[in-house]
């Protein structure tokens, strides 16, 4: 037999495979589809079923105390010493060089470590009946101390932007990681109908960790965060083009989804099940998100509360009135992305205009989630992906990125309202007591929504990963 004849047998043998593996009526694509389609707990969820609607609602692991997220992102990495962490010592030490024994093994993003000390640039005062200890800059999020569980010994083992979002994020430095958002959505799917089951709104600037931050990784693509714009059709092409109408459109999705459909059947890929989601989702958006970004028909007292002048004007404000909008029509993950800390110089007048920028609507947020009700079983979490160093860089106003320890607060969801978690020795610059890595953060907030760690898991390329990999530890303290 020549080369020519055994490459047309070989051809036809691997053709006649293919035909018995899609006539058989099972074939591995959908043994495949079926096993990635199914819940999180390894359910014997038929394939068909979970090929219908891939977003469904799904069962947690365990009964859950938050049901759904709000993400607030505070990109550049906010001052935990001009905010949240109070030091009468390093006020007392401004100026002078660091303990050398301090400077071990550190190394700092980009100042010579042993640069002089710098001094909390504001006071700070004791709030609330728990005493929570908060700079003059937060007077609106001084009043909900009560509600707020304040984290002070976060750690991270990044020290610049890109890779220290994409592991706040993803629980990965590396690209290509499903965010924490698409892992709530893998592991719980949405309740809504008419709306992306995870959503995500920016201002200021955009983040150094880019998509990646709310990307699905090797998640199937329905998973991804959809990017929801401030100005013109909230997602782009949403409106139908010149000479389109209803009927046309109609006819033309049902058209496509049976072509679709058909093509799921014998493939069993799951991308194919995320573009019939996708067509429908996009086809209920054209009504349903326009009403959505349509904050007008909002009491005037609600918008003050946030501090909206103009219902039109994207801004850190209007994404928390949206973010409150979107739960309350079931959305499972609301994420806000706020780029703006990153204070290598002009600390004072940077943390100041961010903290006017955020403060008001970051409180009104919890207020308004609190007094609907909604607060109770949503989890809200503000925070950036470090710190700043106690060292100053730029003269004396500016401070460099802090790996070593930072604070973030929680909100909701089953946290321990009123408390204060972990601490940093007298300087700002180690934690002293009850380190959280990052991996314990997002251990900690899978099981508040009934999710445990290591059991959400997806194969890829050969083994199951996880938002926590191989790492992350609950933290009790922090849970009510």
């Amino acid at each position: 037999m020549n080369v020519a004849s055994e490459i047309r047998e070989l051809s036809a043998s691997l053709l006649r495979r293919r035909w018995f593996l899609r006539d058989c009526g099972i074939g591995l694509g959908a043994i495949a589809a079926s096993s990635m389609m199914a819940g999180v707990h390894g359910a014997t969820t038929a394939a068909d079923e979970s090929q219908k609607n891939p977003l469904a609602p799904r069962e947690p692991h365990f009964t859950p105390k938050a049901k759904r997220v709000i993400y607030i992102f505070q990109a550049g990495a906010p001052s935990h010493l001009e905010m949240f962490d109070n030091k009468p010592e390093l006020t007392k030490r401004d100026g002078q060089l660091p303990p050398a024994e301090l400077l071990k093994g550190y190394r700092a993003a980009f100042i010579n470590p042993n640069s002089a000390l710098l001094g909390p640039k504001f006071k700070y005062e004791k709030h609330g009946q728990c005493g929570m200890e908060l700079s003059e800059v937060l007077p609106h999020t001084a009043k909900m101390a009560d509600d707020l569980c304040l984290i002070r010994s976060m750690q991270t083992d990044a020290v610049n932007h890109a890779p220290a979002q994409i592991l706040m994020n993803t629980g990965s430095q590396q690209f290509g990681r499903p965010s924490f958002g698409s892992w709530t959505l893998y592991g719980l799917g949405s309740e809504s109908q008419d709306l992306p089951g995870f959503v995500v709104l920016t201002s200021a600037k955009g983040t150094s960790g880019g998509a990646s931050n709310y990307g699905c990784g090797f998640l199937p693509t329905m998973y991804g965060g959809i990017p929801f714009r401030s100005k013109g059709d909230p997602v782009l092409y949403l409106s139908n083009p010149a000479g389109v109408d209803d009927e046309t459109q109609r006819a033309s999705l049902d058209a496509l989804r049976r072509l679709n459909e058909l093509s799921l059947q014998s493939s069993g890929d799951p991308e194919i099940a995320a573009r019939i989601q996708s067509y429908e989702m996009a086809y209920r958006l054209q009504s349903s998100a326009p009403e959505l970004m349509n904050i007008g028909g909002e009491t005037k007292e609600t918008l003050d509360k946030y501090g909206i002048k103009d219902p039109n004007e994207a801004n850190f404000a209007r994404n928390c009135l949206l973010a409150r909008r979107l739960v309350e029509r079931g959305v499972r993950f609301v994420q806000l992305f706020h780029e703006a800390w990153d204070q290598h110089g002009n600390l004072t007048g940077g943390v100041k205009q961010n903290c006017v920028d955020t403060d008001q609507a970051s409180a009104a947020l919890i207020a308004d989630l609190k007094e609907r009700g909604l607060l109770q079983d949503t989890l809200v979490i503000w925070g950036g992906e470090f710190g700043r160093t106690p060292m100053v860089q730029g003269g004396n106003d500016g401070r460099d990125h802090h790996n070593r320890c930072y604070s973030l607060w929680l909100a909701g969801g089953g946290t321990k309202a009123g408390t204060t978690y972990g601490s940093t020795d007298e300087l700002g610059f180690n934690v002293a007591e009850n380190p959280v890595h990052v991996h314990d953060l997002n251990a900690t907030l899978l099981h508040l929504l009934g999710l445990e760690h290591t059991r959400l898991t997806y194969r890829f390329q050969g083994r199951d990963y996880r938002l926590t990999d191989i790492h992350g530890n609950l933290v009790p303290g922090i849970m009510a």
